[in-house]
């Protein structure tokens, strides 16, 4: 079977700026179930093995996207680093629920797409944005976790959130990149203004969707007792737990290797049946 692979793709989005999209399916002429990737906190569409994960997809007969969120730090011209940290500061929720919105708009209208099949994947962060879409969009039908948050009100607290307030800005070091990155105050009162909205907890309890709810035992960064919190708020929902896999599935940027690794292979066969049984 033949891969098509359409990367870096520009999507205009008036409401924020343009982006970038990848879209991976099989040379075929069945319309084909869309699967939409969404990234998380410091993350972007490249970065480690999700290439290799698309590919997965693809092969499974299924119409993967993965897309840049407009203000992630990186750029149209440089995809592949965060470039842009005016951009990074200056996002907020309501720009990645709009983005996201218009990435559902433009593919769902491809000849290959079937319409009537739409699954979000969201990891991290993007976990708590596509639970949240989900519950807001009735064209989707599928929910997949992946060492999600469960909730979005991650934000300093009492003296650190007045000096935030105060200053404008505070500044999170990238472990990777060694980069300090900014965060406007603006963030927290995009959140205050639309805090019922950005209620990840109300979003899963009500959500309609298949949900599978995928998280390792060992992750460092958002504890395993959020994807059990999510499975309470929503019991039609399956948990998979993956022994010892930490926040990113074993996959790390970059990822040289020409397979995935074992944890994130697991995922995505998980992830596929999945899919396959319920759609």
């Amino acid at each position: 079977m033949d891969i098509i692979k359409k990367q870096n793709m520009i999507i205009s989005n008036p409401e924020t700026k343009d982006f970038l999209a990848d879209a991976f399916y099989p040379e075929t002429h069945e319309k084909l179930p869309l699967v939409i990737f969404v990234h998380g906190y410091k993350g972007y569409k490249d970065w480690g093995a999700w290439n290799l994960m698309g590919e997965k997809f693809a092969e499974a007969g299924l119409f993967f996207v993965k897309f840049n969120f407009s203000h992630n730090g990186t750029t149209i011209q440089d995809p592949y680093h965060f470039s842009d940290l005016e951009a990074f500061g200056n996002n907020n929720y309501s720009k990645e629920l709009s983005d996201l919105d218009v990435i559902i708009d433009y593919f769902i209208k491809d000849p290959k797409v079937d319409e009537q099949k739409v699954i979000l994947i969201g990891h991290s962060r993007g976990g708590g944005i596509a639970v949240i879409k989900t519950f807001e969009d009735e064209r989707i039908n599928g929910l997949i976790t992946l060492a999600s948050v469960d909730t979005l009100e991650r934000f300093p607290k009492d003296k650190d959130l007045q000096k935030w307030k105060e200053r404008g800005v505070f500044y999170v070091l990238n472990g990777r990149t060694k980069q300090e990155m900014p965060h406007y105050y603006q963030f927290h009162e995009d959140f205050e203004q639309n805090a019922l909205r950005f209620d990840v907890e109300r979003a899963a309890e009500m959500a309609m969707a298949h949900f599978l709810i995928i998280h390792g035992t060992h992750d460092e960064s958002v504890s395993v007792k959020s994807a059990h919190h999510l499975h309470i708020l929503n019991p039609n929902s399956e948990l998979f737990l993956i022994e010892n896999a930490n926040h990113t599935f074993g996959a790390k940027e970059p990822w040289e290797e020409k397979h995935l690794p074992a944890d994130l292979d697991t995922l995505t066969k998980k992830c596929i049946d999945f899919i396959q049984q319920n759609m």
